[in-house]
């Protein structure tokens, strides 16, 4: 199964080290049968983005929390890791697209990284500020997430994973 694990720049760094990318929470995203649900249309590719999209709203959530830590010099791009791996549970009790993972989930099984360029940083770090109102209907806040949204996340191979950290 596809699935889109949100990160944040430091958890990239250290997946360049160790070969290892490590889910906070083993928390993913999926093409899911309850996403699936919960478009009226689509077809797998359009879901699929759907589900990289929560990925990328939840990497600002953790952002939030790094820059509520007063890590300052994190840089303020959302992070999505795309792998494929067979072990994921299911989590209806989240958000549409929730899945679970265990452990630690190896290069080997990273399909892409999907990163912010560094013209979305501005808009990253105010939506990040927001990300908590929003989630509690704060129109105002939500405005902000649209705002980070609207950058498109760029593609990275595997392979050239370790570049993007070094380059920063």
């Amino acid at each position: 199964m596809r699935i889109y694990l949100p990160g944040t720049w430091p958890m990239l760094a250290r997946l360049v080290k160790t070969g290892k990318f490590e889910p906070i929470g083993g928390t993913a995203f999926a093409l899911t049968p309850r996403l699936r649900e919960a478009y009226v249309t689509g077809d797998d590719e359009e879901l699929e983005y759907a589900a990289m999209l929560e990925a990328a709203r939840a990497s600002l959530r953790l952002l939030s929390v790094e820059f509520g830590l007063g890590e300052d010099d994190t840089p303020a791009r959302r992070v999505v890791v795309a792998a494929d791996l067979d072990d994921v549970t299911l989590r209806p009790d989240l958000d549409d697209g929730a899945v679970r993972v265990t452990g630690a989930v190896p290069i080997e099984s990273i399909a892409a990284v999907h990163v912010d360029v560094a013209e979305a940083e501005h808009a990253v770090r105010q939506a990040a500020g927001a990300v908590d109102a929003a989630d509690m209907g704060d129109l105002d806040a939500e405005f902000l997430i649209g705002e980070a949204e609207d950058h498109e996340l760029a593609w990275y191979a595997p392979g050239e994973i370790a570049f993007v950290v070094e380059l920063g």
